[in-house]
């Protein structure tokens, strides 16, 4: 029997983020769901009754200390699940920097300022941190730099925070899944100029399978990194 937690979850909305907070949700976890705005998080606190939401822009992690000091943290937290994510390709002669701060911004620095507000509660609970990286951040590939780039920083930034916490009991998960049926493959797809067909890539259960494997493992160990590659 998996002992129940709390998690702090982001891009709980589709993908693989809705996949990893529908299991958690049905075996009578709690959930704190971020949201980027007041909308999305009634949406999704109507989708997961009795979970609880959190609202801040990843987009704009300056102003994500200032959000979170309006609203009530969860007192415990047993995990912290970075799922949200966003990409936008193109060479690197025609990426503006706007494009660029995107990218790095809601998929590297968020995450970190996320870590940081909710560290003190981790160390307490010796809970873990599971950040969903992506094929991208072990291969870069032409068009998409931006992208590779800020999940590169991402697993630097995992492989830091390991390092730094491991004393206090923090566990510290990278997971890389390969292309995976989502809203964020389908724009991928159209951005590549090439037809989406779901059924090729991963499905998001799959990679939620992964990262419960990771969060559920007993405490004697820890998997650090964790590739999941399409099967078909």
């Amino acid at each position: 029997m998996v002992p129940m937690g709390t998690h702090v979850i982001t891009g709980a909305g589709s993908g693989i983020g809705a996949a990893v907070a529908r299991r958690l949700h049905a075996r009578g976890d709690d959930l704190v769901l971020h949201a980027r705005d007041a909308g999305r998080a009634k949406e999704l606190a109507a989708r997961f009754p009795g979970a609880r939401t959190l609202v801040g822009d990843l987009a704009d992690p300056d102003r994500l200390s200032w959000a979170f000091s309006h609203q009530s943290l969860p007192e415990r937290v047993d995990s912290l699940l970075h799922i949200a994510g966003i990409v936008d390709l193109g060479p690197v002669g025609e990426l503006t920097p706007k494009t660029w701060h995107a990218q790095l911004n809601v998929n590297l620095v968020a995450p970190a300022e996320l870590t940081r507000h909710f560290l003190p509660q981790l160390r307490v609970s010796k809970g873990h941190v599971v950040f969903v990286n992506s094929g991208a951040g072990l291969a870069a590939h032409a068009e998409w730099s931006a992208y590779a780039a800020s999940k590169h920083g991402l697993k630097a930034l995992a492989d830091s925070l390991r390092h730094e916490e491991h004393a206090n009991g923090v566990r510290v998960t990278s997971v890389y899944p390969g292309r995976t049926a989502s809203p964020m493959q389908a724009k991928v797809h159209q951005q590549e100029g090439k037809e989406y067909d779901a059924t090729k890539w991963i499905d998001p259960e799959s990679v939620a399978t992964a990262i419960l494997t990771a969060i559920d493992l007993p405490r004697d160990a820890e998997i650090n990194d964790l590739t999941v590659r399409p099967g078909r």
